[in-house]
């Protein structure tokens, strides 16, 4: 394989531990071919330059070249918050109750994609292979293509895939599909969403089944395929054991020697299910008084996009849902939720979910939700906590040894609650050892190495193709 291009939304410093095990794992690759990683700098400026062209911000790190670009602030409203955030974020997490179809974003979204793809061809060599990342770039490829780009280019979607009927709600869905299948390999979470772009392609642009994940579509062949993204059980279970994380487990523990901790950790979105999550921890006290002034859930919905106003309603929600709990069922000694509206850090993440029973993941869609692994990763094996995850996270699909819930329905996801902090010792410790292998044998390395593989085996692609134009 030639040199490895990443083009995300957002880069990340892959020298900086911070960035995280995706940042990590993608830097070992970029380093190993002294690769080039790609997108927007986070910078917002009043207008473009004369001639209508951001300038390239580049810097080194190590073998790897970082580049970036400004975005104006006209661009970003209409590509990063209207259309990416506004109507893709909703309708591919099922809700299209909150996508708003603006027919001016969609515009400002093909125009952002046209600039990264005219900036980005310049710097290419030709034998790169250029991997891009999630639902901001999905017309990138095709872009690329109409400008001459000849090099194998590979799309991986980190978030949810839904069924064809709920994608055509998407004015212009056609268009985006099709940009979809200007990659040579497509890869997503799950089979379920693998299986759903099947049925899209099949059903809306007449495709042809190849056999192997191959398909005959707008005169070209796609390869496309489930790669379920992990975490670097490693560097994780190191976090767990380095100062911070011994601190963090220690105080836990401390603080609450005499409960039983649940936990919650997400950014504050729709898609995590938080509401649902604290009517069923209310449902747990209410139906199960031995676990009154015995449990704690202690709940992280750090910030996110608080100037839509779908963020802010759930925000409003969340803190009236956990004070009216605390409230009805708290003593002077014990407050049954401890709600933290703010970010923490990664490094003492690991010694929190260490010290608790129980760690809720229950989102109401996700396209993976390393939460979950990150929990399964952290525990001691000889006393470990038990995962309740919801059967529509991602992760669902390897993580079968978890407790798995409808977060719908409040009295059978309490239920499960109680289960988990009742489960005997010798069951926790077998469910945590098949959860714990199945993490290790799917890490990040599997991720990105089985991902990198496929892609380097596809087969060069025909040119010329005519890309539809808006």
């Amino acid at each position: 394989m030639g040199r490895l291009v990443v083009v995300s939304n957002r880069i990340a410093d892959p020298r900086k531990t911070a960035a995280g095990g995706l940042a990590v794992a993608l830097g070992e690759v970029l380093n190993n071919s002294g690769g080039l990683w790609f997108g927007w700098s986070g910078k917002l400026v009043d207008e473009a330059p004369p001639g209508g062209e951001m300038p390239v911000h580049v810097q080194q790190a190590g073998p790897v070249k970082l580049a970036t670009i400004d975005l104006t602030k006209e661009d970003y409203q209409a590509y990063y918050v209207g259309y990416a955030n506004g109507v893709l974020w909703p309708v591919l997490h099922y809700r299209l109750d909150l996508a708003d179809f603006d027919a001016g974003y969609i515009e400002g979204y093909r125009r952002v994609n046209q600039l990264f793809a005219r900036t980005l061809l310049p710097m290419l060599q030709p034998d790169d292979v250029i991997w891009v990342h999630d639902y901001h770039l999905i017309p990138l490829a095709a872009e690329l293509r109409a400008l001459g780009c000849q090099q194998r280019i590979g799309f991986f979607l980190h978030i949810p895939l839904p069924p064809p009927l709920i994608l055509a709600a998407i004015p212009g869905h056609d268009w985006l599909m099709k940009g979809l299948c200007s990659y040579d390999l497509v890869g997503f979470q799950s089979h379920a969403d693998h299986e759903h772009f099947c049925h899209y392609i099949e059903s809306e642009a007449h495709a042809q089944h190849l056999g192997d994940d191959r398909w005959r579509v707008f005169n070209r062949t796609l390869h496309a395929g489930a790669f379920p993204i992990g975490i670097d059980v490693q560097e994780f279970q190191a976090l767990a054991e380095a100062p911070e994380g011994r601190e963090m487990y220690e105080r836990m523990r401390r603080e609450y020697s005499r409960r039983k901790l649940l936990v919650g950790v997400d950014r504050l979105d729709y898609s995590k299910g938080l509401p649902q999550r604290m009517r069923a921890f209310r449902e747990l006290l209410a139906r199960y008084p031995e676990t009154r002034n015995s449990a704690t859930l202690i709940q992280i919905a750090s910030p996110s996009r608080e100037d839509v106003s779908a963020y802010t309603d759930i925000l409003h929600e969340l803190e009236s849902l956990c004070g009216s709990i605390n409230g009805n069922y708290g003593e002077l000694d014990w407050m049954p939720v401890r709600y933290m509206h703010r970010t923490v850090a990664r490094s003492r993440l690991p010694g929190l979910y260490r010290a608790s029973r129980v760690a809720l993941v229950t989102p109401l869609r996700d396209g993976m939700n390393l939460v979950a692994k990150e929990f399964i990763a952290a525990q001691d094996p000889a006393d470990p906590g038990v995962l309740v995850l919801s059967r529509f996270a991602g992760a669902a699909e390897q993580l079968k040894e978890a407790l798995l819930v409808n977060p719908y329905d409040a009295e059978s996801t309490a239920a499960a609650i109680h289960l988990a902090l009742q489960m005997p010792l010798e069951e926790r410790q077998q469910r945590h050892q098949a959860l714990l292998t199945t993490i290790k044998k799917s890490d990040v390395h599997w991720w990105c190495d089985s991902f990198l593989h496929q892609l380097a085996q596809t087969e060069a692609q025909e040119t010329g193709t005519p890309w539809l134009r808006l």
